[in-house]
């Protein structure tokens, strides 16, 4: 029986003028089958906390901590998986890796996802939609991947508000980033942050061995 998986892919600071440091483009992973059951109950979580809209990094406050420690809690005690790569700003080199600073993160997006494909599986891709050129963009990934896997079922972009795995990317990715920023001013997000350090057992500073299945990082080497 073929095995098919959804990857619903984000990022976080990864504007080229933002003045954040670091780039982060990442996905949560889901065995197509299970979809249902994770949304249902995630969803539960949600409703038993009395939150009906987005969740989002950006939204964690003192308030609202029981419900991100529920969700980030469920990630782990699932077989959901998480993969991000971490590019550090100031080492890129536009006219050294690419013609353009939005060709390279469409390129940082391939690499996302490629190292970690198996030949085995069919896989949905989906990002989030950020601007008009958004579907221009995705179209050429897509002939990208399709032409070196052919394993691609589906590759589109959709709102992350549709999308309860893609705000729980956003949520991981934002604890990446604000713990690489060292930051630490609201109480909620650092308590996050140790959980996510806790359970996957990694400082979330620095590259996961690379069969890491759970939360894989790798931060890419430019110099």
């Amino acid at each position: 029986m073929e095995k098919t998986f959804n990857l619903y892919c984000d990022e976080s600071c990864h504007l080229k003028n933002d003045n954040f440091p670091y780039m982060l483009i990442g996905y949560i992973g889901v065995p197509f089958n299970q979809i249902d059951e994770h949304k249902k109950y995630l969803n539960y979580i949600k409703e038993n906390n009395k939150k009906f809209g987005e969740i989002k990094w950006s939204k964690i406050s003192n308030a609202n901590f029981q419900l991100y420690h529920e969700i980030i809690s469920y990630f782990f005690s699932s077989d959901l998986n998480f993969r991000a790569i971490v590019v550090k700003k100031s080492d890129i080199n536009i006219p050294k890796y690419s013609s353009d600073y939005n060709t390279f993160y469409y390129k940082m997006y391939y690499q996302l996802i490629h190292h970690k494909i198996d030949m085995s599986y069919k896989y949905n891709i989906y990002l989030d939609k950020k601007d008009t050129l958004s579907s221009k963009k995705v179209l050429t990934l897509k002939k990208i991947l399709q032409t070196q896997y052919g394993i691609i079922k589906n590759l589109q972009n959709i709102n992350s508000k549709e999308s309860i795995f893609m705000q729980i990317a956003d949520i991981i990715l934002g604890a990446i980033s604000y713990n690489l920023r060292s930051e630490n001013r609201v109480i909620a997000k650092n308590e996050i942050i140790k959980l996510i350090q806790k359970e996957s057992n990694h400082s979330l500073i620095s590259s996961t061995k690379f069969r890491e299945f759970k939360l894989n990082l790798f931060f890419i080497d430019l110099k």
